[in-house]
């Protein structure tokens, strides 16, 4: 494309025409310096010879917002440059849409990009967008909002509240990830009463933690299993039995540091479509990392091939290095 512009715009309202890719770079994410990088990924898609424009945002919270109105001016791609939860905003505008989305992984744990093969490197993240191939990808559902990774409650749930915590005082790091992970779990947990639906059968479980899978790479952190649902286009449900703190916190240690193991204290089931219902009304739930308030009963369902992804044209299923 000859004479291309690419725009780096603060995201306080749209200010010019749409370009063919619109990039929502979010500030928050990770703890890099994101203006410095805004001018860089201007540099490199120039360097492509593609027009680009790139908002800034200041809030996770304001991707979803750029997102619609991206859509809607007939942008023919949207960016999500940050970390999963800003890929989960976006990607929920996007599903069932024609536009894909293009991932530029700035955050902590980048679990989206890492799963799909897309690169970490920015350099060959922009190649990949530019010279990338789109593939149609699951999304999880629950109560009618999407998730592109996990959701879960309990444990887990309190887990992620911990942390944002410690990160809004010490910034987004693993290691801060890691130590309110432990603290939190040597921490005296409650359990729960949960009637699990999938089909006709019901159960009743007393657990400390529920967790619902949609990437392979994060889900196989708790259990090598879950390629066994992922595989057959289901998600993966775990439901863990109760075990004393120092169970759990080995349970944690191995999902924090990245080690895959077979756990005897969880249940497996595949779920198409189910749902969880407990004696509480509203429940704490996250949804790829963020907590939100949900009211019981939860269902539960895959949206096959709901979105659209870049991924690099190369084989697909490899997972980037660190």
């Amino acid at each position: 494309m000859a004479n291309p512009e690419t725009r780096v715009m603060p995201g306080r309202g749209p200010e010019a025409a749409p370009a063919p890719i619109t990039v929502i770079l979010n500030a928050a994410a990770g703890a890099r310096d994101k203006a410095a990088i805004g001018r860089r990924l201007a540099a490199l898609f120039r360097d492509h010879g593609v027009a680009a424009e790139i908002h800034l945002i200041e809030r996770g919270a304001e991707a979803a917002g750029w997102a619609r109105r991206a859509v809607a001016a007939g942008t023919g791609v949207v960016v999500a440059g940050g970390g999963d939860g800003t890929v989960s905003s976006v990607a929920a505008v996007l599903a069932g849409t024609s536009v894909p989305l293009g991932v530029l992984p700035l955050g902590t744990f980048n679990y989206f990009a890492r799963n799909l093969g897309i690169p970490l490197d920015l350099e060959d993240a922009v190649h990949t967008l530019v010279h990338g191939r789109v593939i149609s990808v699951n999304l999880g559902e629950l109560n009618g909002r999407l998730f592109v990774n996990t959701s879960s409650l309990g444990l887990h749930s309190r887990i992620l509240t911990e942390a944002e915590r410690y990160k809004a005082r010490l910034g987004r790091r693993r290691w801060v990830a890691v130590v309110s992970g432990i603290r939190t779990v040597l921490q005296p947990h409650p359990l729960f009463s949960i009637r699990l639906g999938v089909g006709a059968t019901v159960t009743a479980y007393r657990t400390p933690l529920v967790f619902v899978g949609n990437n392979r790479l994060q889900a196989a952190q708790f259990d090598q299993r879950a390629g066994t649902c992922l595989d057959a286009g289901q998600l993966s449900l775990y439901v863990m039995h109760p075990v004393g703190r120092w169970g759990l916190l080995r349970l944690v240690l191995k999902a924090l540091f990245r080690r895959a193991a077979d756990s005897p204290g969880l249940d497996l089931l595949c779920l198409q479509e189910g749902w969880i219902e407990t004696p509480r009304r509203i429940l704490s739930v996250s949804l790829d990392g963020e907590v939100v308030p949900m009211r019981s009963p939860l269902h539960y369902r895959v949206r096959p091939a709901a979105l659209r992804v870049i991924v690099p044209a190369g084989e697909a299923g490899a997972v980037p290095p660190e």
